[in-house]
């Protein structure tokens, strides 16, 4: 297991997250996963041996249940707290009321404490704003954050699921007022989907910022189990269709691996996380799993050293097609280079 820095920080994550999707099972979530504690336990042991350090939740996975299965796992397996960096997040609807969502000051304070008693724990390591919250001034969610940061309840910040100009934006505001900044963004890459390519990893590489990868299989699309014969008939898919994705091309894709993966003597899975790996741009890239094969499958793609010419295969099947004003850009740029 390799180790990374987070962003322009000093602190070191693995290079896979252990994601807690899978934990409990409440509401909508009985879709990912329904594990018991027992079950969260053995995944949690199996992930620390291999020397993952990293764990993301979030307060509304499975309605708070993952967050505080999380943190009975740690007490259960005597874990010191200080071997863990313990993420998650807030945005999501956590109750009936008006103020039971978004990122206002209120629900922002609210939800941390509340993470914190779930957690068990005296401080988030990575505490994500989960979304963009389109009713609440920024000012007024990193001054919030900020004020978590100064109470030592939380040690760095990061945010989810935001448009490039939306982080900028963040950053020009922290950088303006003296606030804590985003260290980190979390979102949705796959060699099936590397729309982030387009906008936000140019400014992750210029803000020096780190990229925590979700749903790297493309909600299981591409773990070996779909092609065109069967096209999401069975499995996650038959059920929660998401994250969206162009199924021909990753079929194609698929097909791709496929050949590779049987020269590595390794499954499609693997090499899709393999890919991943590979990309400077990336951090950590969280994997769940809902059985202890599963979750030993997505740790071993670490092992997988993909060659120049497989890389470049792979990059020229999943390319992204010109969009303006990216080709513009790299026209007008190749006298300066």
């Amino acid at each position: 297991m390799k180790y990374n820095f987070l962003g322009n920080t000093g602190l070191k994550v693995s290079e896979l997250c252990l994601g807690t999707m899978t934990f409990g099972g409440r509401g909508m979530w009985t879709a990912i996963g329904t594990l018991p504690q027992v079950q969260v336990n053995v995944l949690i042991r199996q992930a620390v041996d291999a020397g993952i350090n990293f764990i993301d939740t979030a307060n509304v996975y499975s309605e708070g249940l993952s967050e505080q299965m999380t943190g009975q796992a740690i007490r259960d397996l005597g874990l010191r707290r200080e071997d863990l960096v313990i993420a998650t997040k807030v945005r999501g609807q956590m109750g009936p009321g008006p103020n039971e969502s978004g990122l206002s000051r209120k629900h922002i304070l609210q939800q941390a404490d509340e993470s914190l008693k779930r957690l068990n724990i005296d401080y988030i390591d990575l505490y994500q704003i989960h979304g963009f919250d389109p009713c609440t001034p920024f000012e007024e969610t990193l001054e919030a954050l900020d004020v978590l940061v100064r109470n030592g309840k939380v040690r760095y910040i990061g945010c989810s699921n935001l448009a490039a100009w939306q982080v900028m934006k963040a950053a020009g505001i922290s950088e303006m007022r003296q606030l804590s900044k985003f260290i980190s963004l979390q979102a949705y890459y796959t060699i099936a989907g590397r729309d982030l390519e387009r906008e936000l990893v140019p400014m992750l590489n210029d803000q020096k910022m780190g990229l925590m990868v979700w749903s790297p299989l493309a909600g299981g699309l591409l773990s070996g189990k779909y092609n065109r014969a069967m096209d999401g008939k069975e499995g996650r898919r038959s059920n929660f269709d998401f994250p969206p994705v162009n199924k021909e091309k990753a079929f194609d894709i698929i097909d791709v691996m496929m050949g590779i993966a049987e020269s590595h003597q390794v499954t499609v899975a693997r090499i899709a996380l393999a890919w991943l790996l590979h990309q400077p741009h990336v951090t950590s890239v969280i994997v769940g799993a809902n059985k202890p094969e599963q979750l030993a499958e997505n740790i071993n793609s670490v092992n997988v050293l993909l060659t120049p010419d497989e890389i470049g295969k792979l990059n020229e099947i999943s390319l992204l097609a010109p969009e303006y004003p990216g080709w513009m850009i790299e026209r007008q740029g190749r006298d300066r280079r």
